[in-house]
């Protein structure tokens, strides 16, 4: 279907950065077909009127858990080992195909009201996962986080679970959906995992031409362990058995990275994955953004899951990541309103490596309309300072994913809102909580 957005103001988040007022974007298939200030020629199967209101790129959710959903809240008020041990692995044990299904399209539909239009989601039961998001329409970069905690002696890529589950998900998933599914190869973290496990994922990886998706120095507890295991940092242990290796990683949290770190992530194409508000509410700490940034190192933005996030609204880490850094440098400098902006857009398409995140001719139309008439958006001297320090998910007032209508004014297009809270409430919840 062909769809012309007219009146528009496009915040376009193309190589100059340009806004454009009172614009024209056209839609064709799944891609953008032309932008700017004169109305194309042709007829069109939708026109949508944008007067009031702005279009910009889908936001990117370059890490998160969907399925996590279900446990919202769920052991607040401790730190990340303690939140893990006692409240999530139990709940998590207890999950089946099912619950997996509800919590992601939990997680999607909150995500889709609030402008994400591409995820990066490492989980088990990833098969699941990839259904829900192919009929939601997003696109996703899915992995199922590998683990391995035996002894390295006995590792074989055969009885390994992980290795099974990423060849079975490589081969039924990758490319589904023409491209729509993107499958990345993980290491769940140095912590939960050994060298025979990281030497096979890494190759895996090579030979399918994948991505890598793995969490990294998240906690002082987690890094420091690894130091007195290895002698190394997660990001250079890791960089010693080929992990980074394939060209594009994401390597999420990063909070106790170090300039040595940044130097290997800028040469092996490893993107970190900001995720401020999950760090702050497990007490993690503050990945040092500003300073990786300088060094050459791509930075996304990330939810994490909504069990230590609460929320699946990018714009309020958005926000976060724009406030933050200054406060911590006192420096308003540090992360600019156009910075933060980025993480969630131009940058979260090349750490997930998609032709998406601009509003350019050819880019995949992932798109959102944001209602600049709410009084929270009013008045607007800024656009760029808006859409940062004063949006709200709730002012999403449509959703296009991959040149698809997905949300429009409230209403869910692909996916039963109805039926999401009803396996939720009456079979997940049950399931896990009793």
């Amino acid at each position: 279907m062909s769809v012309l957005f007219k009146h528009v103001t496009a915040v376009t988040m193309d190589p100059e950065r340009r806004i454009i007022k009172d614009a024209y974007v056209a839609v064709e298939g799944t891609k953008i077909a032309s932008v700017g200030t004169q109305r194309p020629q042709g007829t069109f199967g939708r026109e949508v009127d944008g007067a009031g209101k702005v279009l910009l790129p889908g936001l990117i959710n370059a890490h998160t858990h969907l399925p996590m959903t279900l446990m919202r809240g769920y052991g607040g008020g401790q730190d990340l080992q303690h939140w893990l041990h006692d409240y999530i692995f139990p709940a998590e044990a207890k999950l089946d195909e099912r619950a997996v299904a509800a919590g992601t399209g939990l997680g999607l539909a909150e995500m889709i009201a609030s402008g994400v239009t591409c995820v990066a989601d490492m989980y088990m039961k990833t098969g699941t996962i990839a259904r829900q998001i192919v009929e939601a329409g997003l696109s996703a970069n899915l992995s199922c986080g590998g683990v391995y905690f035996g002894a390295p002696e006995d590792f074989s890529p055969e009885t390994c679970g992980d290795c099974q589950n990423q060849t079975a998900l490589t081969e039924e998933w990758h490319g589904a959906g023409e491209g729509q599914i993107l499958v990345d190869a993980s290491v769940h973290a140095e912590y939960t995992s050994n060298p025979p496990l990281w030497r096979w994922m890494a190759q895996y990886a090579v030979d399918h031409h994948l991505g890598m998706h793995v969490h990294v120095s998240e906690t002082v507890t987690e890094h420091q362990e690894c130091l007195e295991r290895w002698k190394k940092t997660p990001i250079q242990i890791l960089d010693q058995y080929g992990v980074w290796d394939c060209g594009r990683s994401l390597a999420a949290h990063c909070v106790y990275t170090t300039p040595e770190d940044w130097d290997v992530m800028a040469r092996k194409g490893i993107s970190c994955v900001h995720n401020p508000w999950s760090n702050l509410k497990l007490g993690s700490g503050v990945a040092p953004i500003p300073a990786m940034a300088k060094a050459g190192v791509n930075v996304a933005l990330g939810t994490d899951g909504m069990s230590s996030h609460n929320s699946a609204d990018l714009f309020s880490d958005i926000k976060l990541a724009a406030c933050l850094h200054g406060g911590v440098s006192r420096d308003p400098r540090a992360v600019s309103a156009l910075q933060a902006l980025e993480m969630a857009t131009v940058n979260g398409a090349r750490a997930l490596g998609r032709d998406t995140g601009a509003i350019v001719p050819g880019k995949t139309a992932d798109l959102i309309l944001v209602d600049f008439s709410a009084p929270n958006l009013i008045p607007c001297h800024d656009v760029v300072e808006n859409l940062v320090f004063a949006a709200h998910g709730s002012n999403v007032d449509m959703n296009m994913a991959r040149g698809k209508i997905i949300y429009e004014k409230g209403e869910f297009l692909t996916l039963d809102l109805e039926r999401v809270r009803y396996e939720v409430e009456h079979y997940a919840l049950p399931l896990l909580f009793g």
